[in-house]
């Protein structure tokens, strides 16, 4: 079992107690800022649970219909991510606007707070775990999960100071505003969840410091070759896509510029364990006398 496929279990466990203990916090009260933080949670569960199963399809091999591997799947389940984020974020505000219609006295609010912190500190400590790990392991479902457990837990903290300044003050209406704040929040989560899986599926590039490397990799280990151009690259999951043209001296042999390739791939691997490294040699009268310059 991999350690993504484990955290991905561990998510659903801990979204599934989390869960049990804010549903218990809002029966206990009857508070609708304490029912939103609930509804969040149970779209904690829903998403661990998509994320466990595209871990699992995204650690495939590659086979006949899918050359490249099935690493896509984890962008997949974190567009789902964001989409169940915008849903609870939907239904939070109608629970909000029944609240302002008929604003009430919470029953046992303290003893709610309490089950209820304990339940935030349960996500704090999950959390800083996911985000660590998902990205020392590349997992977009992982870090997807963990950035939504994050806008949880700030949205806990903010229900916990609400409810107390309608036990302090006597406006109970803040219950139901603090739960408008809360859908607010999550909304803007969802959003950017969202925004960021697309740029996966999409394939968009790598970022520009791991760009720079790349460049600086292939320009120091392609000696014998003249220059590389029409560099690409693309991420999915863990994995990085490279590909790019190599110009080689016309009479350099088959088995040299083999070698030479050889060398800029096993440097392109140390630098990314997880490339996907391709090279197009080209004779120099292809060359554009642009791109990556080779250091000699």
């Amino acid at each position: 079992m991999s350690p993504t496929f484990k955290l991905a279990i561990g998510s659903l466990i801990v979204g599934a107690v989390v869960l049990a203990l804010k549903t218990l916090a809002w029966w206990l009260t009857g508070s609708v800022a304490l029912l939103s933080d609930a509804l969040e949670s149970t779209v904690n569960v829903a998403t661990a649970l998509a994320a466990l199963v595209a871990v699992r399809i995204a650690e495939l091999p590659a086979d006949a219909n899918h050359p490249y591997g099935h690493h896509k799947a984890e962008f997949f389940s974190a567009v789902l991510e964001g989409v169940l984020i915008i849903v609870a974020a939907l239904l939070i505000l109608h629970e909000a606007w029944n609240g302002f219609q008929s604003a009430r006295v919470l029953d046992a609010p303290l003893d709610g707070l309490a089950v209820n912190a304990v339940a935030s500190v349960i996500n704090a400590i999950w959390c800083s775990r996911l985000l660590t790990r998902g990205r020392a392991l590349r997992s977009p479902a992982l870090v997807a999960d963990g950035q939504h457990i994050l806008a949880d837990v700030v949205t806990s903290v903010g229900v916990t100071i609400g409810v107390l300044l309608a036990i302090v003050t006597g406006a109970w209406w803040l219950d139901p505003l603090m739960a408008a704040l809360v859908a607010v929040n999550i909304l803007w989560s969802g959003w950017k969840v969202m925004t960021q899986s697309l740029s996966g599926l999409l394939d968009e590039a790598v970022p520009d410091e791991t760009l720079r490397r790349i460049r600086e990799a292939i320009s120091a280990n392609a000696d014998g070759a003249i220059e590389a151009h029409d560099l690409r690259t693309r991420h999915a999951g863990p994995r990085t896509f490279i590909d790019f043209h190599l110009i080689v001296p016309g009479e350099m042999t088959v088995l040299d510029s083999h070698k030479v390739c050889d060398r800029v791939e096993a440097a392109l691997r140390d630098l990314l364990p997880d490339a996907n490294v391709t090279i197009h040699v080209e004779p120099e009268h292809k060359a554009k006398h642009s791109g990556i310059v080779v250091v000699e």
